[in-house]
């Protein structure tokens, strides 16, 4: 991995927590994601499952982590299986997790070969009553394939049918959503890895270069700071491509006058961040440019002091939406007839700013949450609202990641990344 070594001492307090949720006498199980094949003998880069990487550490396929903190085998209380690993495999795939490397990664002493996996299980299943499965149960989830966590559960509770049954992921959406102090960093990390990488295409951007060069300037100094690369398919969109939220082609060339709309950010150690900028192509944003650009900054603003513990997802919202009509008017976008007659289900607002404001985010970009629940300290949003003017051949988004604190607003971990109109001119013209 290019990351730095992470405290092991993160992932034994995060399967405390899970294993004080969970019900007596019970076994939970979570696995790696598969490597998926392309065709012929190609494979996609392997991306862990974030479950079991925010439980162990472990950031390797093939890897099965079981816990049971009622076993009467105390030896079997945290379990980590991994695949074992031979010259071979050192020559051809490179260095793979040892016992011993495992237990310095994760803090889990007991390790046996995945091999062993059955003949362990026999043993922990005999003393539990309750088998915990992890199921993807997040609001935005659409999974076409079959996972190797789905086809485990399949096989499991087909081998243990008289156990009952419970489900981990609305522990983890929970836990997961409330950031501890390493992970903190982490996504600090991430978010300044963005930041020199911001600053770089600022100095690169100028009229005639065309938007896969600039998504190569990002990607090198990505992976010069120890990222993997981006933290979700990057958009930068020239000119009319930004009304397109999920604009990913990043073929066109950029022309004097236009604004180009970036969503891009870095990962690190699988912690995503999550950036948005708008930016003129000549260096300077016309009057018109600018007033749209700095009524969407306002409501970023204001949208961000919203987000305090005690506030419901559906009511910030509701008042977001209400500070984005405000500004409408005042562009002109909209007039009080609009806003009279709106229908309340798809409010006048939304012709112009038709996403949400904010997501959770973490080890996924769109991370674990309960949008239910209150809001609590340390659970980390995006803030990003637009707009969007096709007829006027410009879109606009601003995007920054922020953490909710216990007391007064969120602290904002993109906070030194430019992000005011002036500023941005005046760096990319001096």
């Amino acid at each position: 991995m290019k990351y730095h070594k992470i405290d092991a001492q993160l992932y034994i307090k995060n399967r405390k927590n899970f294993a004080s949720a969970m019900k007596p006498n019970s076994l939970a199980i979570f696995n790696s994601n598969d490597t998926y094949p392309i065709s012929a003998d190609s494979t996609m880069p392997f991306e862990q499952h974030r479950d079991i990487l925010y439980l162990s550490g472990v950031d390797q396929e093939e890897s099965v982590l079981m816990l049971f903190p009622d076993c009467p085998n105390e030896n079997l209380r945290e379990v980590l299986f991994v695949t074992e690993t031979n010259d071979h495999i050192a020559v051809w795939e490179g260095a793979k997790l040892t016992k011993e490397a495992a237990l310095e990664t994760s803090g889990i002493k007991t390790v046996f070969w995945l091999q062993d996996l059955e003949k362990v299980l026999f043993e922990m299943s005999s003393y539990c009553d309750t088998l915990y499965i992890n199921t993807n149960e997040h609001y935005r989830a659409n999974t076409a394939t079959e996972t190797r966590e789905d086809r485990f559960t399949k096989w499991l509770l087909a081998k243990y049918p008289a156990h009952s049954v419970a489900k981990s992921n609305p522990i983890l959406q929970r836990l997961r959503a409330v950031k501890d102090p390493i992970e903190l960093d982490l996504m600090q990390n991430a978010c300044n890895i963005t930041e020199k990488s911001f600053r770089r295409i600022l100095d690169f951007i100028k009229p005639g270069v065309w938007e896969y060069e600039i998504e190569a300037e990002l990607l090198h100094e990505f992976i010069r700071n120890r990222s993997k690369g981006f933290a979700y398919t990057p958009i930068i969109a020239s000119g009319n491509n930004a009304n397109v939220l999920h604009y990913i082609e990043n073929n066109q060339q950029c022309k004097a006058g236009d604004l180009i709309l970036f969503d891009v950010a870095a990962e690190y150690a699988n912690y995503k961040s999550d950036l948005s900028r708008t930016v003129p192509v000549s260096g300077k944003f016309s009057d018109r440019q600018k007033a749209v650009y700095n009524a969407v900054n306002h409501v970023k603003k204001e949208a961000t002091k919203l987000l305090v513990p005690g506030t419901l997802w559906k009511e910030y919202h509701v008042e977001v939406g209400n500070i984005m009509t405000s500004e409408l008017l005042k562009l002109g976008l909209l007039d009080k007839a609009d806003v009279q007659n709106e229908d309340k289900n798809w409010p006048a607002y939304k012709k112009y700013f038709m996403h949400g404001t904010s997501h959770h985010i973490g080890l996924d970009t769109h991370d674990y949450g309960l949008l239910h629940e209150p809001m609590q300290a340390n659970n980390v949003f995006t803030v990003e609202p637009g707009i969007y003017i096709p007829k006027e051949g410009f879109g606009i988004r601003l995007e920054d990641d922020v953490v909710v604190q216990a007391e007064g607003e969120p602290i904002n971990l993109m906070g030194n990344i430019p992000i005011e109109a002036d500023e941005i001119e005046d760096i990319m013209n001096s």
